[in-house]
């Protein structure tokens, strides 16, 4: 049981901050949600997340940390914009 915690855990955090990692790292927030998505389903490829919980919580972080790194994107190109003024 302990396992399947783990499991919760680090489905709940990792996603969504490899989508902000990605994003920072490649500067698009699109990037950076297809680099996690591959990783993802690398993941589930070779049986590491094994039930649809665990996918329905992917799917949540995912979906948080793209919402996070989309406004940080955002926020971004304002402020080089209001530089080059």
């Amino acid at each position: 049981m302990d396992s399947m915690i783990t499991k919760f855990f680090l489905s709940l955090l990792i996603p969504g901050l490899l989508v902000i990692l990605f994003t920072r790292v490649t500067f698009n927030h699109i990037v950076g949600l297809v680099l996690t998505v591959a990783l993802i389903a690398a993941a589930v490829y070779a049986g590491y997340t094994n039930t649809w919980f665990l996918y329905a919580v992917n799917a949540a972080s995912l979906t948080a940390g793209f919402w996070y790194a989309t406004n940080m994107y955002k926020r971004s190109k304002k402020a080089v914009i209001h530089e080059d003024e």
